[in-house]
């Protein structure tokens, strides 16, 4: 039985001398599994390892660095440094959780397992899968040749995000290019901001005159939710970046320094191609479930980990859980996502392994995205992808650009990301809302 072999391995843990071996040198096992050290994995773990006591909760996560990717955009836009994005992941996982440094390879919930890497086995009595999603250079023909040289560029990768403010500092003229996939990404607002960012550093260079900028996306608007799809419409027009709908990215001519697209959709034009000649392409690569969750059954059809919207258990496999990019749940994939997503998480969860009765704790699709539309101005998107309406923690319109919105997200939200919410202490501004903003939109 699972439950005597946990209460076996937790005595022998208490014994005077006992030490958890520090690497996995075969058959393992926890009362808690997560996989993944990203945002949601570690405010998950760094709680629940609180509450279950020590070496009872394990982190699989391969990376040794664990990077704050919310700040690549200001990296991108030479608004930040890169070390500012960056700890150790040994510095960040909670001290009480047990480190695995390899990478998930499968998952048998029938057996209460997951395969690492390396061939090992480790078994849980609870898991939660917050892996994040997976970045697919190669999903656009040519990309991978012509990423990071020659004014290609993509703030969703650490190997390439210091390469955007580079490259954009030596356009002078021609077309400058950003573009939006047509799967699930993570920051979906990310893909057009660093274009308002590089329209407010070419006029300072004086050479926006000489530039044309053109945001294209996969995708029928330009953003999600109508009010601020709006307000972005809106920026756009008046920085004179050139908005093209329904154009995904399909190939990348790295030597010839051409994009091409294929236009999506019912339009007359559906299913043609466009080539654009660039002197800078930012690209947002398609994203895609990983592999070991899309070949296991906790996966739905479309790959990621098939979970109730509302509390986040897995609707086949009641001791399996999901947060963040990995799931289902059909909100944007945010840290801001992931926080909230993890206060339902935790509850829910420690009421299960508690055995209370009390009623189960519902995530409501909340979610942010700050839309950086230069330096000191920023639309603070807030909203729930369950109902698509605004969900706004402060009294004033977030629509419009405020540079309190901008301080906010540029120096307070990254101290609250590293020193409370890896912490698990950070849970959002619900409670914020009530005093500042008690009527906004539910």
């Amino acid at each position: 039985m699972l439950a005597a072999k946990f209460a076996a391995r937790a005595a022998a843990a208490r014994r005077p001398g006992a030490r958890l071996s520090s690497t996995v040198a075969g058959p393992s096992s926890y009362r808690l599994v997560v996989i993944g050290g990203g945002a949601a994995g570690l405010a998950v773990s760094s709680t629940l390892s609180e509450k279950l006591g020590a070496n009872e909760v394990a982190v699989i996560e391969p990376s040794a660095v664990h990077y704050q990717q919310p700040l690549f955009t200001f990296v991108g836009g030479g608004l930040k440094s890169f070390a500012d994005t960056h700890r150790p992941t040994a510095d960040v996982i909670a001290p009480g959780a047990k480190w695995i440094r390899q990478a998930a390879a499968a998952i048998d919930p029938a057996q209460n397992t997951v395969t690492l890497a390396d061939g090992a086995r480790v078994s849980y009595e609870y898991l939660v899968v917050a892996a994040g999603i997976e970045l697919d250079f190669a999903g656009i023909k040519g990309l991978e040749a012509a990423i990071g040289r020659d004014g290609v560029a993509s703030n969703y990768s650490p190997k390439y995000v210091q390469k955007t403010f580079e490259f954009l500092q030596n356009v002078r003229s021609g077309n400058a290019l950003f573009t939006m996939p047509a799967t699930p990404i993570k920051c979906a607002g990310a893909p057009q901001k660093i274009a308002y960012l590089a329209d407010e550093l070419f006029r300072e260079k004086d050479v926006r005159h000489r530039v044309n900028l053109s945001y294209y996306t996969a995708l029928g608007k330009i953003f999600a939710i109508d009010k601020y799809a709006d307000a972005m419409n809106s920026v756009a027009q008046s920085r004179g970046i050139d908005v093209n709908l329904f154009h995904d990215l399909v190939e990348v001519d790295g030597p010839a320094k051409k994009a091409t697209f294929q236009i999506l959709g019912s339009g007359p034009r559906a299913g043609e191609s466009v080539t654009v000649p660039y002197e800078f392409l930012h690209v947002t690569p398609p994203m895609k479930p990983y592999d070991f969750i899309k070949r296991s059954p906790i996966a739905n059809a479309a790959g990621f980990v098939d979970v109730n919207q509302y509390t986040l258990q897995h609707s086949r496999f009641p001791n399996v859980y999901a947060i963040g990019d990995c799931s289902s749940l059909p909100t944007s994939k945010t840290a801001a996502a992931a926080a909230a997503q993890a206060k339902v998480l935790k509850h829910n969860l420690l009421r299960q392994i508690r055995g209370s009765v009390g009623p189960a704790a519902s995530y409501d699709g909340y979610t942010s995205c700050p839309l950086v539309t230069g330096k000191h101005k920023l639309v603070l998107a807030e909203f729930s992808g369950y109902t698509g309406k605004p969900h706004e923690t402060f009294f004033f319109n977030q629509a419009n650009e405020h540079a309190f919105s901008y301080w906010l997200t540029a120096d307070v939200l990254p101290e609250v990301y590293w020193n409370s919410m890896l912490k698990g202490t950070w849970s959002g501004p619900a409670a914020i809302r009530r005093v500042a903003n008690p009527v906004s939109s539910d």
